[in-house]
């Protein structure tokens, strides 16, 4: 494949920056090759293969555990051990799954038949982002410390249509798939096992630049509320593994000013627990630049649960120089000339519960399941992060 012969597009733009990643890529697996041998060289390869097989069977036993709660618990209140959910990306996509559970072995499968098939677009997710996201949640849900490993999908059998969004075919674009089908993939599983109301869906990525350089961050926004908890603000939620830059670092190295950055009031979703607020960021550029938006939640709001209501949708939008206010859409590229303000309201999370001021009339639907406490690795992890 050779990019540049495509219209406007080029093999890189800065071949310093590409190789220096490259290397970067190198020395950390040349770096976890060194340790992995020191660990060999003092306990010996039997012993450390020993472990590594200790640390996935302590993974698969610990959901088993937890499914079969979750089983018995499904089975006492709805007298079924299975779990249904239906989310839509943006574009009107669904995502379904079914999650049958095995009360005795602790298993399940999971069933992603009647998602929407490969779509034109870069949505696409090939199935090895459905299973990270996927262990994912299960390492949310279990109760134990568990280390990410190959464990915890043992007892899960999935089953992913081929030529849908989930498995689209080899020619099919899939970067978006990577930081946006992903998270709505997230949404799916979590309202399927009742865990928590909806967090943003979103990794509200941004990438502007000019021919000889690039920017690219994402945007925070808000998490969803669950028994027990609120929903966190202006935070990245669920795999982003992504940080944005410091101001004073973007100011510096590229034109343009953060002109504001701060938390979208009122987005989150109310609740007994309330879902966490979006926020507002706004760019205003110095130079001419190609403005790129590729976002989720600008049609439908994340939703809430258990009564809890749903966060905002999202909002990206270009301020031209004249006064014209102009709405992007969740996906879009454009020019931004000197003057122009880029603004985006990032989702909220939906809220849990029913708030104390609605009355309560549907009572029965609003514990179907469980009540899920926030616990397991990725939430010490998560709060070990913001106690930094």
């Amino acid at each position: 494949m050779k990019p540049s012969k495509y219209p406007g597009c080029s093999g890189t733009r800065n071949l310093a920056d590409n190789l220096s990643d490259l290397k970067a890529q190198v020395a950390a697996n040349q770096r976890g090759i060194q340790l992995v041998s020191e660990l060999i060289e003092e306990y010996s390869l039997e012993v450390v293969q020993a472990y590594m097989s200790h640390i996935q069977k302590n993974a698969e036993l610990a959901v088993r555990d937890m499914l079969k709660e979750i089983a018995r618990n499904a089975i006492a209140k709805t007298g079924s051990a299975v779990l249904k959910a239906t989310e839509y990306m943006d574009n009107g996509t669904p995502i379904v799954l079914t999650v049958t559970l095995d009360k005795d072995r602790g298993s399940a499968v999971c069933d992603f038949t009647g998602t929407g098939v490969e779509v034109w677009g870069n949505l696409n997710a090939p199935r090895a982002i459905t299973l990270s996201a996927l262990i994912y949640c299960l390492r949310c849900m279990v109760g134990h410390d568990v280390p990410l490993n190959q464990g915890c999908l043992n007892p899960v059998r999935v089953v992913i249509p081929t030529g849908s969004l989930l498995d689209p075919s080899e020619r099919a674009a899939v970067v978006g798939g990577n930081v946006l089908t992903s998270q709505r993939i997230v949404d799916v599983v979590l309202k399927a096992f009742q865990v928590c109301a909806a967090s943003q869906g979103c990794m509200n990525n941004l990438t502007l630049g000019e021919e000889s350089w690039g920017y690219y961050e994402t945007v925070a926004g808000g998490s969803g509320a669950g028994p027990g908890w609120h929903g966190s603000g202006g935070v990245h939620t669920h795999m982003t593994n992504t940080r944005i830059t410091d101001v004073e670092i973007v100011e510096t190295r590229y034109p343009l000013l953060v002109w504001s950055f701060s938390l979208r009031a009122g987005s989150g979703g109310r609740g007994q627990w309330n879902g966490g607020d979006g926020v507002t960021r706004e760019l205003v550029f110095r130079r001419t630049v190609q403005l790129s938006v590729l976002t989720e939640r600008r049609a439908f709001q994340p939703y809430g649960m258990n009564g809890g209501e749903p966060g905002a949708r999202g909002l990206n939008l270009l301020q031209r120089t004249d006064g014209r206010l102009i709405n992007l859409g969740g996906k879009s590229s454009v020019e931004a000339y000197p003057g122009d303000k880029y603004i985006m309201n990032s989702p909220g999370g939906g809220g849990y519960g029913r708030p104390s001021d609605v009355t309560d009339t549907n009572k029965e639907n609003d514990n179907k399941y469980s009540e899920f406490l926030e616990r397991g690795s990725v939430y010490e992890y998560r709060s070990a992060q913001e106690g930094v």
